[in-house]
């Protein structure tokens, strides 16, 4: 049994390795309390792989991935775009100081349902039924959970340490452009078989690259009106009265 928690342990590790589930990790740590993040994969952890073993032992059968695909990517796509209203919403607050850990009581949903959403139908969860058809499924459902955790928590810590250094606009505008190129490319792969997934990643750049390039023209339109700018400019040209002389 622990042959097999170490053997499930290394390949989930290993298979998480610069996969979009552990950017997603890196990207919510930026916006989110590590340990915010770190129990929302944690659950989705356990869950995923709770029902990855149990279709590989007992069913030996897929689940429907297209369509767990379709509302992995509905989500992804609306963690992006919220988080850059966000940075319209807060714009005249983007630049003071560093990369915030933004408080919110649904961080923990949402942190859960994304990843628990981008991980059913994953490479890895196909790697645990697969583990699970030949081996105990209780050790391979604790080694992977512990495998998934552990390249979350790599991911987390690299993204508390980088967000110290970044300025809070920078932050949300990458984690959002991030979001929406996670759930393009989500989609791709599941009904864009044909195209490779060098091509996927390719074509993925299209949804953040409009999506960044339309930023700067709402900023303007979320900004100052042009009366107040107007009023701003007249009281920059038009020196202060001097003082009276008692």
């Amino acid at each position: 049994m622990i042959a097999t928690i170490l053997l499930s342990f290394g390949v989930l590790f290993l298979a998480e390795l610069g996969d979009k589930s552990q950017l997603m990790a890196l990207t919510f740590a930026l916006r989110y309390h590590w340990w915010t993040v770190l129990s929302g994969i944690t659950v989705a952890s356990v869950l995923v792989n709770l029902i990855a073993v149990g279709v590989g032992h007992f069913l030996g059968a897929a689940l429907p991935t297209g369509v767990i695909s379709l509302f992995a990517a509905a989500t992804l796509i609306g963690v992006g775009l919220w988080t850059l209203r966000e940075t319209l919403s807060n714009s005249s607050d983007a630049d003071d100081g560093v990369a915030p850990q933004v408080r919110s009581r649904s961080a923990f949903l949402v942190v859960l349902s994304a990843f628990l959403l981008a991980e059913l139908g994953d490479r890895t969860m196909f790697a645990t039924m697969a583990l699970a058809t030949n081996n105990n499924w209780v050790a391979v459902w604790i080694g992977s959970v512990a495998g998934m955790v552990a390249a979350g928590a790599l991911a987390i810590v690299i993204g508390v340490t980088v967000g110290k250094h970044i300025p809070e606009r920078i932050i949300a505008v990458c984690s959002g452009l991030l979001f929406l190129y996670f759930g393009a490319l989500t989609l791709l792969e599941a009904f864009a078989h044909g195209l490779g997934t060098p091509l996927a990643a390719l074509l993925s750049l299209a949804l953040p690259a409009l999506a960044g390039g339309m930023l700067p023209v709402l900023r303007r339109r979320a900004g100052t009106p042009a009366g107040s700018v107007a009023e701003h400019v007249v009281a920059e040209q038009v020196p202060a009265a001097p003082h009276e002389v008692q």
